[in-house]
């Protein structure tokens, strides 16, 4: 069930010069929220930015009731929301779309490769295939150190393996010439930029490994009304917000073979 709720800043946290996180606290009973779907925020004092931003939901604590966002600073509407402060309130449509399978068989290997601000939506899915009982690895690229904003927290829910292309941390090279990723897996979830994807996407059909992808489409409504975001696939045109924005890739054979 959706729901437009305006939360409370509660924390906010800088991450180098282009990202950071927002703890936003809910103050009530907060709707489930699956791993991979993604919140639409409403920015305010900003003339041009007239709609809503879809930002994935970096964390969750139900306990707690907060929703933690990691946010990469990329135009008008993202610098306004990093000057927020803390007991600020943000306006939020959530939960949206349609997240990662997480009813994976027990004690199954799985891998999940995040690149720049697709990093984001990992850590909620990490901690619940944790708790779940899988073997998680971790893989987290960038085309430097900076652009990797936050690794240490995933070190509690399984291997953390770090892929930047100028070497600056971790293997240097693309993050599908890491050695963790020729490893045998029964899963592999993704999202980052697109030919990051695809290309894990293709070594993963190669190999025979069932992929999941989180498209990164330009979405405006967040629930399939404008049809600004339609992706093609095997059973029609879909929109990533609705639909999407994770699609297991046999349904996207034209997308990750182009």
């Amino acid at each position: 069930m959706k729901e437009i709720h305006d939360f409370t800043i509660l924390e906010r946290q800088q991450l180098g010069s282009r990202y950071f996180a927002l703890v936003l606290g809910h103050g009530g009973c907060m709707q489930p929220v699956v791993p991979g779907q993604f919140v639409e925020v409403q920015v305010t004092g900003v003339r041009e930015v007239m709609l809503r931003r879809p930002i994935s939901v970096h964390d969750v604590n139900e306990e707690h009731g907060t929703l933690t966002l990691l946010i990469q600073i990329v135009g008008n509407g993202t610098r306004r929301l990093a000057e927020l402060k803390v007991g600020d309130h943000l306006n939020v449509v959530y939960p949206l779309g349609h997240g990662f399978s997480t009813t994976i068989p027990a004690r199954s290997k799985v891998l999940m490769v995040g690149g720049g601000a697709g990093i984001a939506p990992l850590l909620h899915l990490s901690k619940t295939l944790k708790a779940n009982g899988m073997d998680c690895t971790i893989l987290l690229g960038g085309r430097t150190a900076e652009l990797i904003p936050v690794r240490t927290e995933f070190e509690p829910f399984g291997r953390v393996c770090i892929a930047t292309d100028d070497g600056s941390l971790g293997h240097k090279g693309l993050v599908v010439e890491h050695p963790a990723f020729s490893e045998n897996y029964d899963m592999i979830y993704t999202c980052g930029p697109t030919p990051m994807m695809k290309a894990v996407a293709r070594s993963a059909s190669k190999r025979g490994i069932r992929c999941e992808v989180s498209l990164e489409n330009m979405m405006a409504c967040g629930v399939g009304a404008c049809l600004c975001c339609v992706t093609d696939t095997d059973e029609g045109h879909k929109c990533v917000c609705k639909e999407g924005p994770v699609f297991d890739i046999s349904t996207l054979k034209k997308w990750y073979q182009c």
